[in-house]
């Protein structure tokens, strides 16, 4: 059979793919990690004690906006990349301009603190666990998002990968951040930032090998 005939017949025989699968298939897979990561979260960590009092407060709800933004950010990427030759576009300004915003605030309030202050708007008291706390925070989603991910159609593996990934830490630092009592935006652009670091990074190792169909 010659190449041609060989196209037309498969391309004959080729069900449409249903309508939203991509937006269904993610739904599906945060559906799945989001509760385990919360799970996680409440098992090994706690909701912060002052929650109630948290709430009052602009700094908390900064926090959650800043790691709510960048799970957006990440879902819009790795929707696009899901799809076989769709373009990334401006997907890539949904996670800078929130890292943008809080390392400029970060700026200023560094500048503006004096000397004996700056030390603690950066390490707070909880600098040492931070990351790690947000990184195996993400390990559900982690999980639900490349099995997600795997059975759809991704082509640019490596960055699919650390779309996944990236995704996977920011919904875990969004969870984290009902637990931890940093508000600083120092404290935010630098550890919760590396905390999304990891399975970003992570995930872009591994795109090759676990996204591959």
């Amino acid at each position: 059979m010659k190449t041609d005939e060989l196209v037309a017949f498969l391309a004959a025989r080729a069900d449409p793919v249903p309508t939203h699968t991509v937006e269904r298939r993610i739904a599906i897979a945060l559906g799945l990690g989001l509760p385990l990561t919360a799970l996680l979260m409440l098992q090994t960590m706690g909701l912060r004690t002052d929650l109630v009092h948290a709430v009052a407060q602009w700094t908390f709800w900064m926090k959650l906006t800043f790691t709510a933004s960048l799970a957006l950010g990440g879902l819009v990427l790795i929707e696009k990349l899901s799809r076989p030759g769709v373009k990334v576009g401006f997907a890539w300004v949904a996670i800078a301009a929130p890292l943008l915003v809080v390392w400029f605030v970060a700026a200023i309030s560094l500048f503006t603190a004096g000397p004996e202050q700056r030390l603690g708007l950066v390490l707070g008291s909880s600098w040492s666990s931070c990351t790690f706390n947000i990184a195996m925070l993400s390990v559900p989603l982690f999980i639900s998002t490349f099995w997600c991910v795997k059975d759809l159609a991704p082509t640019r593996l490596t960055l699919t990968g650390a779309a996944a990934g990236f995704l996977s830490g920011a919904l875990g630092a969004l969870v984290y951040a009902l637990h931890c009592t940093e508000s600083a935006a120092a404290f935010l652009g630098i550890w919760y930032v590396l905390g999304m670091a990891i399975p970003t990074v992570i995930g872009a190792a591994l795109g090759t090998r676990l996204l591959r169909w």
